[in-house]
């Protein structure tokens, strides 16, 4: 008896594993058996439910995918990628307010994959985050946020003096809230020529989202709108390049302010 093809491909990890296995082109059953560590009777019944289905064909030991599989395994890609971000903490997912990302990068959301959720101590709640500022120098660093925390002037005196260019994207409150209350370090950063600073027209319900050479660290609020200090951190190519378009969604809506 037929199954639904939600079932052939997803109820059986075997099933599933063949049709990535065979995404970049035929392979001999003792190559399947090896990469999946199975035993050829164990994987059999699983290849004939994927004939019977049209998903895969062989000739005589070697299997590949039809156009039909090729086209379900180009659909599963994306879904699995996601799947794989968010079965990493699920929970920090599901209670903390992501809507601050566009939809067209939510979609592309399992470009973060091999994240970590970090839980600083207590004693280092108020410092810039060490975690990945201190791992390795960077040419360049890009940060949206409504927040600063108490050492961010002699954090960025530092970065500056290291030739470090900072690209620095805040609310209006915040703004006005820098401005009067540090007036001499803003004047002083853009007098620099390395601080490149942004104001940010409308409501920013996100702590703050950061990226340089090497990190991608983000600290969205919890969907009750409290602050957690946890934040989640990935430093992957593919993470960067969407932090980066992430970045450039809030400076499109952004007034770079050159002078005080």
């Amino acid at each position: 008896m037929k199954k639904q093809l939600l079932d052939v491909i997803f109820a059986s990890d075997k099933r599933k594993n063949v049709l990535l296995l065979l995404q970049n082109g035929p392979q001999e059953m003792d190559a399947l058996l090896n990469s999946l560590d199975t035993k050829r009777q164990a994987l059999l019944p699983q290849m004939k439910i994927l004939e019977e289905h049209h998903f895969v064909s062989h000739n005589g030991d070697t299997y590949e995918l039809t156009i039909i599989g090729k086209l379900i395994v180009e659909m599963m890609l994306p879904i699995l990628k996601k799947i794989d971000v968010l079965d990493i903490d699920i929970g920090y997912w599901g209670n903390h307010d992501f809507d601050f990302i566009p939809s067209d990068l939510l979609e592309r959301i399992g470009e973060l994959r091999n994240y970590e959720i970090i839980n600083p101590p207590l004693i280092e709640l108020y410092e810039i985050h060490k975690t990945y500022h201190e791992l390795k120098i960077s040419e360049y660093v890009y940060t949206a946020g409504n927040i600063v925390y108490p050492n961010y002037q002699s954090r960025f005196t530092e970065m500056i003096g290291n030739n470090i260019t900072i690209y620095y994207i805040v609310s209006e409150d915040l703004f006005n809230k820098i401005r009067t209350e540090s007036y001499e370090h803003l004047k002083f950063f853009l007098e620099s020529g390395y601080f490149n600073l942004y104001v940010y027209h409308k409501k920013m319900n996100f702590l703050f989202f950061t990226f340089d050479d090497y990190h991608l660290v983000m600290n969205p609020l919890k969907k009750d709108g409290n602050v957690d200090n946890k934040y989640l951190i990935c430093n992957t190519e593919d993470a960067l390049d969407w932090g980066k378009e992430l970045f450039d969604y809030y400076l499109r809506d952004s007034t770079q302010i050159t002078k005080v």
